[in-house]
C-alpha cells in the first residue's frame, strides 16, 4: 500500500477515535427502529429521500 493511503488511514482512524458519539434524547411518539435519518437522508421502509 502506498505511503499516502496508509497515512489517509491513520488519519481516518484518528479522526473516529475523536469523533462524540451523539446523546440523542428520546424522540416522544416516534419511529421505533433505528433512527431515520442516520444516513443524511429519511429513510422509510428502506426507501430513502434526499431534503
Amino acid at each position: 500500500m502506498p505511503p499516502a493511503a496508509q497515512r489517509a488511514l491513520a488519519e481516518a482512524e484518528e479522526r473516529r477515535k475523536k469523533a462524540a458519539k451523539l446523546e440523542l434524547p428520546p424522540e416522544l411518539g416516534g419511529r421505533d427502529g433505528p433512527e431515520p435519518v442516520r444516513y443524511g437522508d429519511w429513510e422509510k421502509k428502506g426507501i430513502a429521500v434526499d431534503f
